[in-house]
């Protein structure tokens, strides 16, 4: 009973629209006060430093200016030159290019609004040139930018490792198949798009264009090797590799690609602290959220009486899929794990679900929370640069939040999807 007006006074504050980060701490607090009184809220100042001062969680902010440096430097163009030349001959061409640079912008920034800003800038404007509707470009570029957050390196996955004291390389290594396996499914639906409804086919395939564009982005195209190539070599930890990979962007777009001089830096800097800041105050007000649940036992109880009413962990996880996916509807992702996490992983282990595979049902969780309005964060991002309405836009993205429904639906209950890289590499 405390859980839910927990959950529902937070979610009455955001409809309200109190800041997210506001609404966290205010409930919180309150709940301190009501519980213990007074004398509850001493622990809160130093809850919420000892909550955001994480040695993982460096790494978010490290991959969110990886990310903006990324855009400002000429990366991300050379990545959508490179992919274009590559698949643009198909018909529908661009709609699979802006699959295909998600992917591959994903394996450096880890942050879907980050790919969206990034990517939807230069490929949503062409898309409308050439004849694709608004609402379709939007729900493309949302839809395939949250499918990224699955392939490493992922800021969920490494939010979710730090509160589940999980292994984020492993969690990395879960994301592979499942993003890949999506990356191929929303693929073949932009064809299928493009074929009913006689979408433009762009240059036709010129091995010598595509050896130009290789060139160009060589640079750009080493960036994920370097990256995930130390994070899986255990050369260095996901943090560390979230520092090379700034110093890579930097040194690539400054000193290769000299796109990046210090006027660009200083936009690059800023757009990554107010990102950052923004992620940062919700994980250090959930902190204190996180204790008043744990002093109150919200998770050991709901643990006990699930755990009383089923063992059954496939139940479990229909449970825990219908709760994600309604959080995710009214709550910004990083809101949403450290909401969630440290009230259900006392169940997820007792029913034993490995919490590296919870881990990738989660961000996929959140990956359609992303899409589903009212919060829906990436596609609201997509269509401010579409300049269309979010409703239209969410029509659209319908069958891409199917294809993304359906993956859940095979990483959750074909556990070897996700699992089976981990076992090999890790167990």
């Amino acid at each position: 009973m405390t859980a839910l007006l927990i959950i529902s006074g937070l979610i009455a504050l955001i409809l309200i629209n109190v800041p997210i980060a506001v609404a966290i701490c205010a409930v919180a607090l309150v709940g301190m006060v009501t519980s213990k009184g007074v004398f509850g809220l001493y622990n809160a100042a130093l809850t919420m430093f000892d909550g955001a001062t994480s040695f993982p969680l460096i790494a978010i902010p490290l991959f969110i200016l990886a990310g903006a440096l990324m855009n400002t430097g000429g990366i991300s163009r050379r990545l959508i030159g490179f992919v274009s030349a590559l698949i643009g001959f198909v018909r529908g061409g661009l709609a699979m290019v802006n699959v295909g640079v998600s992917l591959f912008f994903a394996e450096i920034s880890g942050s879907a609004v980050a790919d969206v800003a990034a990517i939807g800038s230069v490929l949503i404007p062409a898309m409308k040139k050439r004849g694709y509707k608004p609402t379709f470009a939007a729900a493309v570029t949302s839809s395939s930018a949250s499918l990224a957050i699955i392939i490493p390196p992922s800021i969920p996955m490494i939010l979710y490792g730090a509160l589940a004291d999980t292994s984020i390389v492993q969690l990395f290594v879960a994301g592979i198949l499942p993003g890949l396996i999506g990356g191929f499914a929303m693929l073949c639906l932009c064809h299928w798009f493009a074929v009913r409804y006689d979408l433009p086919r762009e240059e036709a395939f010129s091995l010598a264009r595509l050896w130009i564009a290789f060139k160009s982005a060589a640079w750009a195209l080493l960036l994920p090797v370097i990256i995930l190539g130390g994070i899986f070599g255990g050369i260095v930890t996901a943090t560390e590799g979230a520092g090379l990979a700034v110093v890579a962007a930097l040194l690539i777009g400054a000193l290769i690609y000299r796109e990046l001089n210090l006027g660009q830096l200083y936009d690059a800097l800023i757009e990554g602290v107010t990102q950052t800041a923004v992620v940062m105050l919700l994980v250090a007000t959930s902190a204190v959220l996180g204790l008043h649940l744990t002093e109150i036992e919200v998770p050991q109880n709901l643990a006990r009486g699930i755990t009383e009413l089923t063992s059954n962990k496939y139940l479990v996880l229909i449970m825990l899929n219908v709760l994600l996916v309604v959080l995710g509807m009214f709550l910004h992702g990083a809101a949403a794990i450290i909401l969630v996490v440290p009230i259900v992983l006392p169940l997820v282990h007792a029913v034993g679900i490995d919490p590296v595979h919870f881990g990738v049902i989660l961000t996929l969780n959140l990956a359609i929370g992303q899409q589903t309005p009212p919060v829906a964060s990436v596609l609201v991002t997509a269509c401010s640069i579409a300049r269309t309405d979010i409703w239209d836009a969410t029509k659209a993205n319908v069958p891409f939040i199917v294809t993304l429904f359906a993956m859940l639906m095979l990483v959750t209950y074909v556990p070897a999807i996700p699992m089976t890289l981990v076992e090999i590499f890790y167990r």
